[in-house]
């Protein structure tokens, strides 16, 4: 069953070598996800799951010890879900699970073994929901990282362009997030969320689908938009 959930942003930006310089502007994410990491280790799960939007080379499972770089970004810097298990997996971490490892190797996770999860944006919300049920259903105590950015069109900048829909959508993730609303988050629009190039919505769902008769309480720890980004932090337990 699910005993406690994180939900984090996952642009490379969280790695300060990858943003260089505008480092200090996602000092106030970075720190709400640490704390969001304190409720994970604070719910003693059996197992950790971490899930996050991946393309197609990235889908599936990615075992504990999988490693993942930034080198593609132009930083030396290298990460590692959860301590080595034997010969490490050679199929590299996508980049959201590789930031979610970083947050973890930064906050010294050692409290349940770890998986990884790569899901397919385009994944239907039902495949969503039951892939959630599976994983809640791996052991009696079980924690989810969940990592996905809201909207990509919140300002003319925004790598998505301006939608004049997209605070909109991202006002009604933030509320289902920090209101642990799991028919909230089985409700979001797929096709939506597509045009909005929010890379999130399929791992909600699939938080949806693991905290169904969880009966967890949810927190809303940061919520905002830079470079024109929807970035939400929230824990449930």
């Amino acid at each position: 069953m699910l005993a406690a959930a994180a939900v984090c942003p996952c642009p490379p930006l969280l790695v300060p070598p990858v943003a260089a310089g505008a480092a200090p502007e996602l000092d106030g994410a970075r720190a709400a996800c640490t704390d969001a990491l304190g409720v994970l280790a604070a719910a003693r799960p059996d197992l950790l799951v971490v899930v996050g939007p991946a393309e197609q080379s990235g889908r599936g499972p990615h075992p504990q010890g999988a490693r993942g770089s930034f080198r593609g970004f132009g930083v030396e810097v290298d990460v590692r879900l959860g301590p080595e298990r034997g010969p490490a997996p050679e199929r590299p971490l996508p980049p959201s699970l590789a930031v979610a490892a970083w947050l973890l190797e930064r906050t010294g996770w050692s409290d349940a073994p770890i998986e990884g999860l790569g899901v397919g944006e385009p994944l239907e919300p039902e495949r969503c929901i039951q892939t959630g049920r599976d994983i809640a259903a791996r052991a009696e105590r079980v924690a989810l990282l969940v990592m996905g950015d809201a909207s990509a069109c919140r300002t003319l900048k925004a790598p998505g362009y301006l939608d004049e829909r997209a605070a909109p959508f991202d006002a009604e993730v933030a509320r289902a997030l920090g209101a642990a609303d799991v028919a909230g988050l089985r409700a979001l629009d797929a096709e939506l969320a597509y045009e909005l190039k929010a890379s999130g919505r399929a791992c909600w769902q699939v938080l949806a689908g693991a905290a169904e008769g969880a009966d967890l309480g949810g927190s809303l720890l940061y919520e905002d938009a830079p470079y024109g980004v929807g970035y939400v932090v929230a824990t449930w337990s």
